[in-house]
């Protein structure tokens, strides 16, 4: 049996999104050609350069999406809310959770 002589196959950075509430969302960009001499301080600056902008460009698709999703969300909320059909227990601030993501928040004043 011989060794298989294909040319590899073209490396995708992927991301894949699951929610309770939505559909699966799985995103993928192509990635430069890993560099053929790892020696080479050149070749492994720009495929790091390349990497970092699939990886930017990724982001970017990922954010529009999960936007998109958020808003269908919030419209779907409000309209359950408008006619009574909430399963809500908590009220909770849309724009102060958007506004502090990531962020640890201290206790308010009350």
């Amino acid at each position: 049996m011989s060794p298989s002589t294909s040319a590899p196959q073209p490396a995708h950075l992927k991301a894949t999104y699951t929610s309770p509430t939505n559909a699966p969302l799985e995103v993928s960009t192509p990635l430069a050609t890993f560099p053929t001499d790892p020696a080479s301080v050149d070749q492994k600056t720009a495929y790091l350069g390349a990497l970092r902008k699939a990886t930017t460009a990724l982001q970017e698709c990922i954010n529009i999406e999960l936007t998109a999703r958020m808003e269908e969300d919030n419209a779907r909320d409000a309209d359950s809310t408008a006619t009574g059909k909430t399963g809500k227990t908590t009220d909770v601030d849309d724009v102060a959770e958007e506004d502090n993501y990531g962020e640890e928040v201290q206790g308010g004043d009350d």
